[in-house]
């Protein structure tokens, strides 16, 4: 009596097939999400060092901050993890944590850029990428944030609200570029990084607090 005792309070609690599908489902857009990561963080900081725009650099450096909050998830759902509760919290640190390194740099350079008043160049490749990821980072976030009540994950929302914050910083970027290019308007690239800076900094502090998810342990 005593062994099925100890083997039921040692055993990982039962899930339903909807939560087990949920999990797959998770674990694959986060692969889909590190690929394109990869792609866009790369191309995204070599043409805003070529520009000189600040902001799509810092576009560059979110997207491989994204990167590694899809391996954290990748990582939770994997194995022994997928039903351990002490794992999904430290995914839901791991991923806060990721909302924090963007902004300190992205701030400084862009203070820098509006005391010197240097203009970013224009960079057509940068508008046609996050044109690009406008459009289809809110598909990735808002289906993540969805799979996120179903498994009651506060590190899936926050992967998610991470992908949502790359559509608002490319919709920032985007405005910036286009006002740069266009109407000589230069000071909307770093006030546009600066922007998104704080928006980062708020969602990480949710995140660390397991707040923004109603289903969520």
């Amino acid at each position: 009596m005593s062994l099925v005792g100890a083997s039921a309070v040692t055993s990982p609690p039962a899930r339903s097939e909807e939560w087990l599908r949920a999990a797959r489902k998770a674990r694959l857009l986060s692969w889909v999400s590190l690929a394109w990561m990869g792609v866009e963080g790369a191309v995204a900081v070599t043409a805003g060092v070529l520009a000189g725009s600040i902001a799509l650099v810092a576009f560059g450096i979110d997207s491989a901050i994204e990167g590694f909050a899809s391996l954290v998830i990748v990582w939770r759902f994997t194995g022994s993890r997928l039903h351990s509760q002490a794992a999904e919290q430290r995914a839901q640190k791991l991923v806060a944590i990721q909302f924090f390194l963007l902004a300190p740099y992205v701030t400084a350079e862009a203070v820098h850029k509006l005391v010197t008043g240097e203009e970013a160049e224009t960079s057509w490749l940068g508008i046609a990428l996050v044109t690009t990821s406008l459009v289809g980072m809110p598909l990735l976030g808002i289906a993540k944030r969805r799979l996120a009540d179903t498994l009651g994950s506060v590190a899936t929302r926050g992967e998610g609200t991470q992908n949502l914050l790359c559509a608002y910083l490319a919709g920032a970027v985007l405005l910036g570029l286009l006002g740069n290019t266009l109407f000589g308007l230069w000071w909307l690239d770093p006030v546009a990084a600066l922007v998104v800076a704080a928006v980062a900094v708020r969602e990480g502090v949710e995140s660390w607090r397991g707040k923004g998810c109603a289903d969520c342990c």
